[in-house]
C-alpha cells in the first residue's frame, strides 16, 4: 500500500505545480493534479513557496490545509475512475446534476469523505463507504 509521508505528500504537489507552470511533461496523476490545482488559484502562492512544506495550516486559526484539501480532490478522482466505494460514481453524477457544477459536486463529495474519515478515525473503525455516498446523497437532497 502507497503511504507517502506529509513531506512527500506536499512536494509532489509542488513539484507538480512547478512542472505545469513550465509546461514540462507530466504523468497522469500529475495532469489530474493540475487540473485540480488550476481550480483553486487561491493555493497558488502556497504552490509556489518550496517553504510551505514545512508551514502548518491549523484550524483552530480559522485555516484550511491546502494539501489536505488538494489530497482529497486526488482521492475522490481516482475513487471516480475506479468506482470504488461502489456507487461513488453515480452519486457523484447525481450530484453534478444538482448542483449544475462539477467543482461544486466535487465539495460536497470533499465535505462526505472528511466526515466518513473523521467518525472512522474517531470510532476506530473501517472507513464506511455505504454512509459516505449516503451522506454525499444527504447533501444534494437525494435522499
Amino acid at each position: 500500500m502507497f503511504n507517502p509521508s506529509r513531506d512527500q505528500v506536499r512536494n509532489f504537489f509542488i513539484e507538480t505545480w512547478r512542472k505545469y507552470r513550465e509546461k514540462d511533461v507530466l504523468t497522469p496523476m500529475e495532469s489530474v493534479a493540475a487540473n485540480v490545482m488550476t481550480v483553486h488559484p487561491e493555493y497558488h502562492a502556497v504552490l509556489e513557496d518550496p517553504e510551505s512544506v514545512d508551514r502548518d495550516f491549523p484550524p483552530e486559526a480559522g485555516q484550511i490545509n491546502p494539501f489536505l484539501h488538494l489530497s482529497l480532490h486526488l482521492a475522490i478522482e481516482e475513487q471516480l475512475s475506479i468506482d470504488q466505494p461502489p456507487g461513488i460514481r453515480t452519486a457523484f453524477d447525481l450530484a453534478c446534476q444538482r448542483r449544475g457544477d462539477r467543482h461544486d459536486a466535487m465539495h460536497d463529495a470533499l465535505e462526505a469523505l472528511g466526515e466518513m474519515l473523521f467518525n472512522a478515525q474517531r470510532n476506530g473503525t473501517p472507513p464506511d463507504g455505504a454512509a459516505y455516498i449516503a451522506n454525499l446523497r444527504r447533501r444534494i437532497g437525494a435522499e
